[in-house]
């Protein structure tokens, strides 16, 4: 790792999302990112991944809210809630996130929620 410690880029990562600001999370994870879902196609690559934010995520105006944070050598496990709207609908569920570094990038993304698409 270099200067950045891999739990300060993750929460970077949600306050990044929540607030729209998706040039700058997108340059969190590395050009080969790899970003899985159950039940969908993955995302690779920073260009798609800035795609998916623009104009693929389902879900808007919401906020993650972060319980718990675990490191463990370059994974990075996030539990919480997300509340926000999807498709103009109140939603509110649990996640589980896992972010996997290289160096200071994240290469590997997985999600899982209590969802069936996020």
């Amino acid at each position: 790792m270099g200067d950045t410690e891999p739990e300060s880029v993750v929460r970077e990562y949600y306050d990044l999302v929540d607030a729209g600001q998706y040039d700058d999370l997108v340059a969190l994870f590395n050009e080969d990112v790899r970003y899985e879902r159950p039940g969908q196609d993955a995302i690779e690559g920073r260009d798609a991944l800035l795609t998916f934010y623009e104009d693929g995520r389902p879900l808007e105006n919401g906020s993650h809210d972060v319980h718990d944070v675990v490191v463990d050598g370059d994974t990075v496990a996030v539990r919480g809630t997300f509340a926000g709207e999807q498709n103009g609908d109140a939603v509110e569920f649990g996640f589980a996130d896992f972010h996997v570094f290289e160096g200071d990038e994240i290469a590997r993304r997985y999600t899982f929620t209590d969802r069936d698409e996020v």
